[in-house]
């Protein structure tokens, strides 16, 4: 009898794809992780995959990486992504395993920055049914509740399945002096002082425009209104008829140290009568990063319809508005930017800064399919001279086969997709805050000590 036969395994060989149909590249556990978490509004739709899939992806991968990472892409989502609600469910999944509850108490005390997230983690504890807290989340809950102050617990002692009072009760956490013992008392009876909160204050009001209008205009000449607070309501300060020059003094006032550039875009979809002074608080946020990145710098931005789409099902923000805030970023901090937008073809973008340079990417073509491997192919064609690095954009569903970058390459992830083309060759980085710009300088800095 034969034993010379080739064998053939029963298992059928997996192509994986984008969702546009492009050949994808197949990637760890560690990184596919990465991927889902990074760019996630978590359990809110994007384009092409529902929240839910991606909630449940996070899940799956969680086991198949080590504790020490996860714990770690669990921190770095939120203090350098500013992500909220996608380090919770990390930590959530590591306590249902052995071999990642040992760093459960110290990553959840970590990763819960506002008062409401206590209660918000808890909701996801409980998600698929009500059940004890491990020992370990007891512990991580009631270090992070000796962080924060009457005014914080207050502002955030909203009604839902689950309230502050309750989170106290399920961890039993022991006040560090008597103070603190009095305020949970306070916060156990419901007896807390009512903050002085813009939320607060308008809930106040009804539906009177007149009495909205002075709550506004209180909140603005007291400087109650933090920065984000101050952009994503201008477009209701202006529906109540606020006086405009008490909002450009708000404007010419804010701390814009911790603002990112696509929060400025979006307001200024929204309020376009503001638009030059939202501009100037933008580059505010920007002075002092020239230079970052030396050499000429080319970069690639997706304005397929895809990227038209809303970063989450309860954002106003587009997933342009996170690209475009990116390229404005590189454009002020690289010594030489030549700058293409891509979506059926690749087009040469004028060289402006700010409002403008947005106005060129947007108008530059139709939002339409997303060709990145010929956009790759004309970039590097035009460039004769060569580059220092090439920079994509994109959420990464490309119809085309997407070669590899002659030079040093990036692709920017802005999106939660299973699959994605920017691997092998490339250097993947996940997500659109300023953190994966200062990356790359880092990454170069270390590259050439």
């Amino acid at each position: 009898m034969r034993l010379n036969f080739r064998k053939y395994s029963k298992k059928p060989r997996v192509h994986l794809r984008t969702h546009e149909g492009a050949p994808a590249v197949a990637i760890a556990p560690e990184q596919a992780l990465r991927r889902s978490v990074l760019s996630c509004m978590l359990w809110e739709g994007e384009f092409y995959e529902d929240g839910v899939q991606i909630a449940g992806r996070i899940g799956e991968l969680v086991p198949q990486v080590s504790s020490e990472k996860v714990a770690a892409l669990a921190v770095e989502a939120r203090e350098r992504m500013k992500l909220r609600h996608a380090p919770l469910l990390l930590v959530r999944e590591m306590a249902r395993y052995a071999t990642h509850r040992g760093l459960v108490a110290e990553t959840l005390t970590r990763v819960i920055q506002r008062a409401d997230e206590l209660a918000e983690f808890v909701a996801i504890y409980w998600a698929q049914g009500r059940q004890p807290l491990s020992a370990q989340v007891k512990k991580g809950l009631a270090a992070a509740f000796s962080k924060f102050d009457e005014y914080a617990l207050a502002k955030y002692d909203r009604a839902g399945a689950v309230r502050l009072r309750d989170v106290l009760f399920l961890c039993h956490a022991k006040p560090v002096d008597a103070a603190q013992a009095a305020l949970w008392k306070r916060l156990a009876q419901n007896e807390l002082a009512t903050p002085d909160t813009w939320e607060v204050a308008l809930s106040a009001t009804g539906r009177d425009g007149a009495s909205k209008r002075e709550v506004w205009e209180r909140l603005l000449a007291e400087r109650k209104l933090g920065a984000l607070a101050l952009l994503r309501n201008l477009r209701n300060m202006r529906e109540a008829d606020v006086s405009e020059e008490l909002v450009q003094k708000a404007l010419d006032a804010m701390k814009t140290d911790r603002v990112l550039p696509f929060r400025f875009l979006a307001a200024a979809r929204n309020v376009p009568q503001w638009e030059q002074a939202l501009e100037t608080a933008m580059f505010r946020a920007l002075e002092g990063r020239a230079g970052l990145l030396p050499g000429h710098t080319v970069l690639l931005v997706d304005v397929s319809g895809s990227m038209e789409s809303p970063i989450s099902q309860r954002s106003e923000m587009r997933r342009t508005d996170a690209a475009y805030g990116l390229a404005i970023l590189l454009r002020e901090i690289a010594e030489k930017v030549t700058i293409y937008t891509f979506s059926d073809q690749a087009t040469l973008v004028p060289s402006r800064r700010g409002m403008a340079l947005r106005d060129a990417m947007d108008q530059s073509q139709p939002h339409s399919g997303t060709y990145l491997g010929a956009a790759i192919e004309r970039a590097e064609k035009d460039c004769r001279q060569g580059y220092d690095r090439l920079v994509v954009i994109t959420d990464e569903q490309s119809h085309d086969q997407v070669p590899a970058p002659r030079g040093r390459g990036y692709v920017i992830n802005v999106a939660s997709n299973r699959n994605g083309v920017g691997y092998g060759a490339w250097m993947h980085v996940d997500g659109w805050s300023e953190a994966v710009v200062e990356f790359i300088a880092e990454l170069e800095a270390a590259a050439s000590s």
